[in-house]
């Protein structure tokens, strides 16, 4: 996984600490990715009594993951690091499972978004630490923001799918 692309920016924080936390993006970037796809899919394949309500949030939901994909890839560049370049290189680095099952269950869908959601804040936490750690105040104030974004969809999620 190349960091140092032959175009490095200037970056005002140590070489290893860019390597880290561009790699690190990288990671979480891919797994954007794949949350984003995922939560696409089950929009456009849900069903059943709750279909309008859920398809609603899982769309508002998938533009919130969405828009996250351009910050995260411009952080790590301004950083000096490299980003993603292919859906290959996704595909090869996401830790969100995918679902390529043809029929998924409402409430499954709901409970598979709602864990993959909660995996997502730890990692986005994970690279908080290293940002605390090399002084990068910048992406951690960002992870701090999309973690509570994070967190309210893993909340919405757990509500839904509650049983009476």
């Amino acid at each position: 996984m190349p960091h140092k692309p032959s175009f490095a920016t200037p970056a005002t924080l140590p070489e290893n600490a860019v390597n880290d936390i561009s790699r690190a993006l990288v990671l979480l970037l891919s797994d954007v990715f794949a949350l984003y796809l995922k939560t696409k899919n089950f929009h456009w394949h849900m069903s059943g009594p709750h279909f309008r309500d859920y398809h609603l949030m899982l769309d508002d939901q998938g533009e919130q993951i969405f828009a996250m994909t351009d910050a995260v890839a411009e952080r790590a560049r301004k950083l000096g690091g490299a980003t993603v370049r292919s859906i290959g290189q996704i595909s090869r680095f996401q830790r969100i499972v995918d679902n390529d099952v043809e029929t998924v269950e409402p409430l499954d869908m709901i409970a598979e978004l709602r864990d993959d959601n909660a995996r997502l804040t730890q990692a986005m936490r994970e690279v908080h630490s290293l940002c605390d750690e090399a002084g990068d105040v910048a992406t951690a104030s960002l992870l701090e923001n999309w973690i509570d974004e994070t967190e309210k969809r893993t909340w919405f999620l757990f509500e839904c799918g509650r049983h009476a």
